[in-house]
């Protein structure tokens, strides 16, 4: 790859991916709350955002590179379905290859955008994309590890920026509130969602100066893990929030299934070679790509009636 005059190679990978169509589209998908009508419930763009600006704290810090863990950051989740992890888990279920959205934010950068070119990244922002996602797994584990510390850095923001922001806009949603919130990890870790994360950014910081990993002391990693758990076990289960995940769940499969049987809908409009990729697997990727508004003005445009309006005046 060609080298830039005034830019280092991760700031080049960087603004590549922050002008790439799929960076954009993070606006309109959902992190927790599906399309949500207020104005302060995060995205998938604004979770994005706080990861790299927590992620970019830790590593300068730490004296590791800003420009690495940045880029790293702003491309780990472009990837992600529309409706969050439930659009996650629903093409993981129908999808024959089987779908993780760390994967597919790999195969966005490298196959994907620009119409089939790809964003020609580094190894180590390519490996950090794709390593940095966790699932169910506990903090500590050593599964799915990057090969360069500022993918630690990432990994660990990313986990300190959701479990903030989606205790937060549980808050705001009235699913839970403060009081509900373990007093075991809240005495740890702090009474206010700015509280909690300058303890757990400080503690990993101050634990890992001059050290060859990027980890949290056991006594704040336990509580981030507890309310790690409070969040899968009692918030994200919350009728409320299930209720419409199930709605968007089936949304997606069935548009999913409707663009298999009628593939030419979808290739028509392709900009780029599929290779040897099935059909199957291009409408994965259609699919996936959608903004949570694209995918249900698709459902809405396919599978409702419009109605007929009177034309005579």
């Amino acid at each position: 790859m060609d080298e830039c005059d005034v830019r280092t190679s991760f700031q080049r990978d960087r603004d590549r991916i922050l002008h790439s169509k799929s960076f954009r589209r993070l606006k309109d998908k959902t992190q927790v709350f599906l399309a949500p009508v207020g104005d302060h419930y995060r995205t998938r763009l604004t979770h994005t955002l706080e990861v790299s600006q927590i992620a970019r704290t830790i590593s300068k810090s730490l004296r590791l590179n800003e420009d690495l863990t940045e880029a790293i950051a702003l491309g780990h989740d472009l990837g992600h379905t529309p409706f969050g992890h439930a659009g996650e888990e629903a093409l993981d279920e129908i999808f024959s290859e089987g779908f993780r959205h760390n994967e597919q934010s790999l195969r966005v950068v490298d196959i994907i955008e620009r119409n089939g070119e790809g964003l020609n990244l580094t190894f180590e922002v390519r490996n950090g994309i794709l390593k940095h996602s966790k699932g169910r797994e506990i903090i500590a584990s050593q599964e799915n590890k990057p090969e360069a510390l500022e993918g630690l850095a990432v990994k660990i923001a990313d986990i300190i920026a959701y479990v903030n922001h989606d205790i937060e806009d549980a808050i705001r949603a009235g699913i839970i509130s403060p009081e509900d919130l373990p007093k075991e990890h809240i005495s740890i870790l702090g009474n206010s969602h700015g509280a909690r994360i300058d303890t757990m950014v400080k503690d990993t910081i101050n634990n890992s100066i001059d050290q060859p990993y990027i980890k949290m002391s056991n006594a704040v990693l336990n509580a981030t893990e507890g309310l790690r758990v409070y969040l899968y076990d009692d918030v994200y289960p919350h009728d409320e929030i299930q209720s419409e995940i199930r709605k968007a769940t089936k949304a997606l499969k069935e548009l999913f299934f409707y663009f298999v049987e009628h593939p030419e809908k979808v290739l028509r409009n392709l900009k780029r070679d599929i290779g040897n990729d099935s059909i199957e697997r291009v409408i994965c990727d259609f699919v996936s790509g959608m903004s949570d508004k694209m995918a249900l003005n698709t459902y809405e445009d396919i599978f409702l009636p419009r109605p007929w309006s009177d034309q005579i005046v």
